[in-house]
């Protein structure tokens, strides 16, 4: 999740997929009959749609009821010159002439909105409070070391569906960003600095009762509950060499981390019996549960020569049965189900007319 922060596809996609395409206008406008838009090993997915149609829109994230999804987006078009956040319903066909309900104030950059129970209220990460531009982004390479950047500002906030902030649900000094709601509607989960180093806290519905679930060092978010609300999933990075700690904790003191080398782990909700269930090397992130809650779906460019493409796999929470889900050229990420298990949400290059778009596509899931 943000990724959150905008360690999103964007991120990644920018600096991997589009620096291999020309400048050429960022805009496709007619929505392709479904299908067409699934590659032939694809055997998971069926009834493809294509929701966006240029800018870079990531993290689209259902509703509890399974209608509608919020989302990110960076789309000058749209008055966003970085990340803000917006919402659109997930079945009706997209009007490109209009500009989905934006819940963001519209300064700062935002990222990981996520419905709360009731949809009638969306929680999100912004930076606006403490200043109305976007903030800089960093130079893409420090000391050799491709970075992303963690912004001291992000506090996360709640709004209504006409974008009207109800306040702040999490605040502390340092970055506080990528929260997510457990589907029991009981727990919230984040990502912090408040103990010197990027880990994961929960906490109740209005904030309170924050509990720090984990400690190792290295940077850990992205995180989601399992369906029945027990179980977190999440990427983290762990240094472990003295020049892998150093560099670290070096680049974190800029509020910088680096994204290239981050397994998954799972453990239950107070993070007890916590497993390492990825060992592939490169970039995994972005995962989710699937349905059933025995298998996780997550991004990944481990079989990538040149950091890209990064595409959806499956695996099981014991660590075995492996499956490639997407077979795309350039990039696929944060896939979500939808509370029902029957469509899954993700973002992708295809489709882009050999521009630097990420859309926002649905599909039916099919096992």
């Amino acid at each position: 999740m943000n990724q959150s922060l905008w360690i999103t596809a964007l991120a990644i996609c920018s600096i991997f997929a589009c620096t291999t395409k020309q400048e050429q206008k960022t805009e496709v406008a007619d929505a392709p009959p479904a299908d067409t838009l699934r590659y032939e090993q694809e055997k998971h997915l069926a009834n493809i749609h294509q929701l966006t149609f240029g800018g870079d829109n990531a993290e689209a994230y259902w509703s509890f009821d399974g209608t509608r999804l919020s989302f990110q987006a960076t789309r000058p078009a749209w008055g966003a010159e970085c990340d803000q956040i917006y919402f659109m319903n997930a079945f009706e066909a997209p009007d490109t002439s209009k500009i989905p309900q934006r819940i963001s104030s519209g300064f700062g950059r935002t990222t990981c909105a996520y419905f709360l129970p009731g949809d009638t209220s969306i929680l999100f990460a912004s930076t606006h409070k403490a200043d109305k531009a976007c903030p800089p982004a960093p130079e893409r390479t420090v000391g050799g070391h491709y970075v992303w950047p963690v912004y001291e500002t992000f506090e996360i906030y709640i709004s209504d569906l006409k974008g009207d902030l109800r306040g702040k649900l999490v605040e502390n000094p340092g970055y506080d960003a990528e929260a997510t709601v457990s589907p029991k509607g009981d727990k919230i989960v984040f990502t912090s600095m408040r103990s010197g180093d990027l880990e994961l806290y929960t906490c109740d519905l209005d904030g309170k009762n924050v509990k720090q679930i984990t400690t190792e060092l290295g940077y850990d978010g992205g995180a989601f509950f399992s369906p029945d609300g027990t179980k977190l999933v999440f990427r983290a990075s762990r240094p472990k060499t003295e020049e892998e700690v150093a560099t670290y904790k070096s680049l974190l003191a800029k509020n910088l981390v680096q994204p290239t080398n981050m397994e998954l782990f799972v453990c239950n909700v107070d993070g007890s019996d916590l497993k390492q269930i990825t060992n592939l090397g490169k970039a995994n992130w972005a995962p989710f549960f699937h349905p059933s809650g025995n298998k996780i779906i997550f991004s990944s460019n481990h079989t990538s020569e040149r950091g890209f493409p990064f595409n959806l796999y499956m695996i099981g929470l014991d660590g075995q049965g492996l499956e490639q889900i997407t077979f795309d050229s350039d990039f696929d990420s944060f896939p979500m189900f939808s509370p029902d298990g029957k469509k899954i949400a993700w973002s992708s290059n295809r489709n882009n007319g050999e521009t630097r778009s990420t859309n926002l596509f649905v599909a039916d899931w099919i096992e």
